[in-house]
């Protein structure tokens, strides 16, 4: 079958629930995913606990346990991988999407395997894909990193972390405890605020007692095969570096998006056109749904706040199908 009356793009937690709405719905639809299931968080920190408690990840109404309080990363793929077999989703994974064209009743979906029909097409790509880059000389080593693991790959080795908000210090945190010599390079005068409450006092803590060097105000200037330079208030420092694990925040795929004819907000948050009572765009048919409509602004949008997006679609769309 190569028509469906909704082709879903992203097999993460929302273009999950996206499915699960469509099938009760009783409408026919397939997910399309360039990866793994839930590729985002597949590729999330192998040690990650999520800052929200099990019940509000909950997509189609499936009970999320968890031992602690708190679900980690594998607890949140066993999770989903249950819910995709449970409603026996029509998910293709490994099936990246490279062209969509047309609007409400007449979309064209070109993937890698094969071409698609259908009356309306969902977005929720997320935006763990595009690093932000830093744009200094020597970002492209193969020692520099946007994607942090595991820790004990870097155990006694010279680490600079870039960043200072979740990522960055879960980063910073779990390398130094498995030996590595740990130094933060973040632009702001603190750890950030949004950092999750129960990890910022650790860090300050290493921070303030010398376990962990951090610079503040400070950026790097350029990175070298066994040393960086880096920008500081006080004037330009260079220490030793084997790795630089830059935790600078991902973007939307502003191409793909703009390929299928999304306008966006004229300033530097670049929000995607979208009706928020509905999420369909500017183009007839086409919605969006979960963190990707945030654009650059990846703080308003999370699992737990965007999966009502997918009721909000298949209401918009049961009245207009």
């Amino acid at each position: 079958m190569s028509h469906f009356d909704i082709v879903i793009i992203g097999g993460g937690p929302i273009g999950l629930a996206c499915g699960i709405a469509a099938q009760r719905a009783g409408l026919s639809y397939v997910i399309l995913e360039k990866g793994c299931l839930v590729n985002s968080l597949y590729n999330y920190p192998a040690n990650m606990t999520f800052f929200s408690t099990a019940e509000r990840l909950e997509i189609g109404g499936v009970p999320f346990t968890c031992l602690n309080p708190k679900p980690h990363r594998a607890e949140a793929l066993e999770y989903y991988r249950r819910v995709t077999a449970l409603f026996q989703l029509n998910i293709r994974l490994f099936e990246p999407v490279l062209q969509v064209k047309g609007a409400r009743g007449s979309f064209e979906v070109n993937t890698s395997r094969g071409h698609y029909t259908a009356g309306y097409v969902i977005v929720a790509t997320g935006f763990y894909d595009i690093p932000v880059a830093m744009g200094v000389p020597g970002e492209d080593l193969p020692k520099v990193t946007h994607y942090y693991k595991d820790p004990h790959y870097y155990a006694f080795q010279d680490v600079v972390v870039v960043g200072g908000n979740n990522s960055a210090v879960d980063a910073a945190l779990e390398t130094w405890r498995k030996g590595a010599r740990v130094t933060m390079v973040m632009m702001e005068e603190e750890v950030g605020q949004r950092v999750k409450y129960w990890v910022r006092p650790d860090v300050v803590n290493r921070i303030e007692e010398g376990s962990i060097r951090a610079f503040t105000r400070s950026t790097l200037a350029a990175i070298r095969e066994r040393e960086v330079d880096i920008n500081t208030p006080d004037g330009p420092v260079t220490i030793p570096n084997d790795f630089v694990i830059a935790m600078t925040g991902y973007q939307p795929n502003f191409s793909f998006l703009e390929s299928m004819g999304i306008a966006f907000s004229g300033d530097e948050k670049r929000h995607p056109q979208h009706d928020p009572e509905t999420m369909e765009t500017n183009v007839s048919g086409l919605y969006l749904a979960g963190v990707v409509c945030g654009g650059m602004d990846t703080h308003i949008w999370f699992i737990e706040n965007s999966r009502e997006h997918a009721s909000l679609i298949l209401r918009h769309i049961l009245a207009t199908h």
